[in-house]
Order: C-alpha cells, then sequence, then structure tokens
C-alpha cells in the first residue's frame, strides 16, 4: 500500500488558536448556544488532528462528519449536515472546536490553548500495521464515511487494470443529479454543488488522459443534467454554469480524443436538434477546429437535410414548430451561413421566415451591415407594407434610411404615425429628435403645437371612456403625460398648471416638486404637504421614512420662506394626528432633535 494515499485520506491542515469570542462570532448566538449544548452533552467523538485539521464525529439526528482548519483567509470548516453544505459554521462545527479547546467556561480570551497532538501516535500506528488490517479498517470506515467510500470507489475505477470503470462514474452521476422531487431555491445551491463535485472527479479523468471516458461522462451527465432541470427552481442560474462547465469539459476532451470528426459531428448534431437548454448549440462554429473539412461537410449535409423539411413562412403564417426545432434548425443554418462570411447566405436563411415583421428588419440591418443600403431600403419597407400593424422598429429604421438620403418628410410621417398611435414622452422625443436633426428647426414648434394637440385629444377621449364605466384606473385620462413632456422640457410652471388642471401621478407631482423648489418654493411646498397623507396613509416602515423625507423637505422650505415659526406648530399637529402609527412617531422624534 502506498504511504502517500493516507495522506490523501487525512485531513491535511488544522487551526492552531481557537478561542470562544471566535466560535461565537462566526456562528451567532443560537448556532453557539446549541453548539455547546452538544458538547457538554458529549456528542463529539473520535477527535484527531493531522497535520494541522481537526477532524471529527458529532451525533445529532444522525452522525456528522466536522472538519476545522485554517487558511490565509482564517478559520474554515465543513459539515456534512445541510447547513455545512451550505458553508455555514453550524452548531456540529461549534460542538468540535470546543471539545478541543476544552472547558468551555475558561477565560474567553484565551487564545493559545490546544489539544493534545496525536499526530505522531496516529502515524505510528498506522505504519506498524498489516496491509489486510488496514483493508479491513478502510471498508469497516466506509460502511459509515460515505464520502471515504465513494472517493475510494472512485480510485478503484480510475485505477482498474482493465481500463477505467464507467460504471462506477456513471452511478456517481446518476446520484449527484437525482432530485428526489423538487429542489427548491433553498437547496438548489446544495444541489448544485454536488453536480460540482462530480464534475470534478470527471475533469480528473482528463488530466489523466482519459479523454474518449471524459466525453462519454460528460454526454451522460448532461442527459441526467437536462431532466433533472425542469425539477430545480434555478433563479441563481447554477444549472446553467453546470451545462456550461460540462460543455467545456466535453470541448477539451474532443480536442485530445482523436474521435472520427463524422461520428462526432452526427452526434453534435443530434444533440443540438433535441436539446431545450441549448446544450451544443453553434456547435460547428465552437468545434470548427475539431471537426475539420471532413467533419463540417457532414455537419452542414444534416443540417440542409433538416433544413429543406421546414416550409417557407410568408407575412402571418406560424408554424407550430417555430419555437421548437424550427428555431432550433434555423439557429444552426444562420450560424453556418455567418462562417461563410457571405451576407447572402445569411439572408437565404432568414428569408425563409417572413412570418413576422422584425424578420424584415434583420434582412435590412444584415444588408446594411455589409454596405448595401439600396437592398436594406428595400426590405425595410417590404416589411412595412407586408403587415397592417406597423413595427416601431422596422419605422426608426426607415425614418433613419431616410434622414440619411434627405427624404425628411418621409421620416418625420412615420415618426408621427408612431407618435399618433402611442403619444407617450419617448416618442415625443423621437418626433423632436427628427424634427431637429435633419436641420428643420423652424418646423418644430409646429410639430410640437401638432403633438400637444393630439396629447390634449387623447386626454380628453381618455375621460370619455373613462366616464362611461365604474372602473378608474390610476392615470387613465389624467394629464401625467404632458406634465412628462412640460418636466423633460424643463418648463417647471407649465407642468405646474397642467398637474394643477388635470391631475397627475404621485411620482409626478414629487418630481415637480424637486423641480419647482429653487424658483417656486411656495408651490413646492405644497405639493409636499399635499403628498404627506398619501405617502404615509400605508402602515410600513418604508412608508414612514418616505413620510420623513417630505418633512424634512417641508421644514426646509418653511425655513426659507421665513416661516420657521410655523415648523413647531406643524410638527405637532402631525404627531397629534398620526400618534397612532408608533415606529413613524420614533422617526418623526428623531428627526426633530
Amino acid at each position: 500500500m502506498k504511504q502517500g494515499f493516507f495522506k490523501q485520506i487525512m485531513a491535511n491542515s488544522i487551526p492552531k488558536q481557537l478561542n470562544i469570542r471566535k466560535l461565537r462570532r462566526l456562528a451567532g448566538d443560537l448556532w453557539f448556544a446549541r453548539g455547546e449544548a452538544y458538547f457538554q452533552e458529549g456528542r463529539v467523538s473520535e477527535l484527531t488532528e493531522h497535520q494541522g485539521k481537526l477532524a471529527a464525529r458529532v451525533e445529532g439526528t444522525r452522525r456528522y462528519v466536522v472538519k476545522l482548519w485554517t487558511d490565509e483567509d482564517g478559520l474554515q470548516s465543513s459539515c456534512s449536515c445541510p447547513l455545512g453544505d451550505d458553508e455555514q459554521f453550524c452548531k456540529h462545527c461549534v460542538a468540535v472546536a470546543l471539545a478541543w479547546i476544552g472547558d468551555p467556561e475558561l477565560d474567553k480570551n484565551n487564545s493559545s490553548r490546544t489539544g493534545p497532538s496525536s499526530e505522531s501516535d496516529l502515524l505510528t500506528f498506522l505504519e506498524a500495521q498489516e496491509k489486510d488490517t488496514l483493508v479491513r479498517m478502510l471498508l469497516r470506515e466506509t460502511s459509515e464515511n460515505q464520502p471515504l467510500g465513494e472517493r475510494l470507489r472512485l480510485e478503484a475505477a480510475r485505477q482498474n487494470p482493465a481500463g477505467i470503470d464507467l460504471t462506477v462514474y456513471r452511478q456517481l452521476i446518476a446520484k449527484a443529479t437525482r432530485t428526489g422531487g423538487f429542489v427548491d431555491y433553498h437547496s438548489a445551491h446544495r444541489y448544485a454543488r454536488r453536480v460540482d463535485q462530480a464534475i470534478d472527479s470527471i475533469s480528473a479523468l482528463l488530466d489523466d488522459g482519459h479523454a474518449d471516458a471524459v466525453l462519454q461522462l460528460t454526454e451522460y451527465s448532461l442527459t441526467k443534467l437536462e431532466k433533472a432541470i425542469q425539477h430545480i427552481d434555478d433563479s441563481d442560474g447554477n444549472m446553467g454554469d453546470l451545462l456550461g462547465r460540462l460543455q467545456d469539459l466535453h470541448y477539451g476532451a474532443s480536442l485530445r480524443a482523436g474521435e472520427d470528426p463524422e461520428v462526432l459531428a452526427r452526434r453534435l448534431f443530434a444533440w443540438e436538434i433535441k436539446s431545450e437548454w441549448d446544450t451544443f448549440s453553434g456547435a460547428s462554429e465552437t468545434y470548427a477546429d475539431v471537426l475539420g473539412e471532413r467533419g463540417l461537410a457532414e455537419y452542414r449535409r444534416l443540417a440542409e437535410t433538416k433544413w429543406k423539411q421546414m416550409p417557407a413562412l410568408a407575412p402571418g403564417e406560424d408554424d407550430v414548430e417555430k419555437y421548437g426545432k424550427r428555431f432550433r434548425v434555423t439557429n444552426i443554418m444562420e450560424v453556418l451561413a455567418r462562417q461563410t462570411g457571405d451576407p447572402e447566405a445569411l439572408v437565404a436563411v432568414k428569408s425563409r421566415d417572413l412570418s413576422h415583421p422584425y424578420s424584415f428588419l434583420e434582412i435590412a440591418e444584415i444588408y446594411r451591415g455589409a454596405k448595401k443600403n439600396d437592398k436594406a431600403l428595400e426590405w425595410a419597407e417590404k416589411g412595412l407594407h407586408a403587415f397592417a400593424k406597423t413595427d416601431s422598429r422596422i419605422s426608426d429604421f426607415l425614418a433613419e434610411e431616410y434622414q440619411n438620403r434627405g427624404r425628411h418628410a418621409e421620416a418625420m410621417n412615420l415618426i408621427w404615425a408612431q407618435f399618433a398611435d402611442s403619444p407617450q414622452l419617448d416618442n415625443f422625443q423621437k418626433l423632436q429628435t427628427h424634427a431637429l436633426g435633419a436641420n428643420q428647426v423652424s418646423e418644430w414648434p409646429g410639430w410640437r403645437e401638432k403633438a400637444l394637440a393630439h396629447f390634449r385629444e387623447t386626454i380628453e377621449k381618455e375621460k370619455h371612456e373613462r366616464s362611461k364605466t365604474h372602473w378608474n384606473w390610476a392615470g387613465y385620462g389624467d394629464h401625467s403625460e404632458l406634465v412628462n413632456i412640460f418636466l423633460w422640457e424643463k418648463r417647471y410652471v407649465d407642468a405646474w398648471q397642467e398637474a394643477c388642471a388635470g391631475g397627475c401621478s404621485q411620482a409626478l407631482w414629487l418630481q415637480l416638486a424637486t423641480a419647482l423648489e429653487k424658483d417656486c418654493p411656495e408651490k413646492a411646498l405644497t405639493i409636499y404637504r399635499e403628498l404627506f397623507a398619501p405617502t404615509i396613509a400605508p402602515s410600513n416602515n418604508y412608508a414612514y421614512e418616505e413620510a420623513i423625507k417630505l418633512l424634512r423637505n417641508v421644514r426646509t422650505l418653511m425655513v426659507r420662506l421665513g416661516r420657521a415659526d410655523e415648523v413647531d406648530d406643524y410638527f405637532v399637529a402631525v404627531r397629534v394626528e398620526y400618534k397612532r402609527k408608533r415606529n413613524f412617531i420614533k422617526l418623526l422624534d428623531a428627526m426633530r432633535q
């Protein structure tokens, strides 16, 4: 038996200094108290130290394995309990640390006491044993120490005289990717960590030169993981990272394996066609150096065979596979077309699906990128006329092209149509940009008045519609859009008059008050005082904090306006009216100090 084997199995780093204060800070009061109870109940056993690392077992709802050590970042820990999986310093870690220190009632500032070293005794004992005795000891240990058992089985599979035993690795992967039901958000990190460790084992095989085995195991892992993902809350994107890591490992193995490129091409193509998770997406580009001419030719043959089965889609037509197989085959063909560097090849792919206005815009952008502006304009105009409802992105593209060609009136007509369909600030800004951008400064006042008149017509229509229903949607029929326009133009008095005439959203009132503070402080003060009641109405701390901000503004403006003597009376009135909101009153009193 190799001497270095035990050095791999046993831990190789231990904390030289531990103290109560540090443990309490790491664990928090709750877990420290529970860990202290575990220690006092004698739940810690088999405490050993080897090469600077503590290891022990702790009896809880089950037997847990705990390790403590130090590195450049300070005290580190691991525990086989769920909290340990989340890298928290749990009660089991506390119990082991206290067992090492000794009596937990010792001086809390004691930072030098350590337990007796058992390293030399343990090494002496192991070296004196016969091989058969050590083997029996290890086998007995693996029955209770699952991680050790898995590690030993992997070592045996890797060093199998008949070659890598892939069955053991597949069992490890199947176990690591098994969900056992739905994996919620809080358990997803632990699940991902388990899979990541399994991938580490596969990666080690590549380092050992077993590229063929790695190809098989990564594809097996991807199959398992793709099935598991639908049962996992992957809000943090851990599964995407794992899929990416496996694909990177697969590519690295393919560089070394020397597999027949046509065989590899067929397998990659099959993956790309069936995968719902973009596994091996863009493989013809990623694996181009591995596939070579022969592999790429086979890949293209497979793609073109599938492509011929896809019907061309005219404007308004649809395909049940549009977001499934058709999408994936289209993506494959687009990647192949881009590899040729010929824009016509890419247009040929894009033009097979003209079901949506954006399809025309994509083709127009391809031609513009290739400096074929006439063709770009032609396709954009086709897209504009092919559908009853215009896509604003096509209008933007065409308006820019028209401006570049000196066709100002046509550009303005397109942008006005956008604005008329959706009278909002961003479209108003776009209208101004096009009017001024063509050096047509004298035209802008006319367009502006026309736009404001359209705003008012729209508001009147909304008011009329609102009067016919019992529904009263926030902002529907008020003057928010006009207030927004005047604020953007820095016409603050106009914005004030519009808001007073027709109302606006609370957020806009607040913006207006801020804008008016400098030149119209009385108006700003009025707004802040009016906003106070609706702001404080909700019973939550966020509302109270926002209300306090308003009161600070009120106080500042009152002082500026020479009304400082009114501040205390106003605050007293507020305190009396909202005395039941105790958390708010605390904030109010703190502000007044």
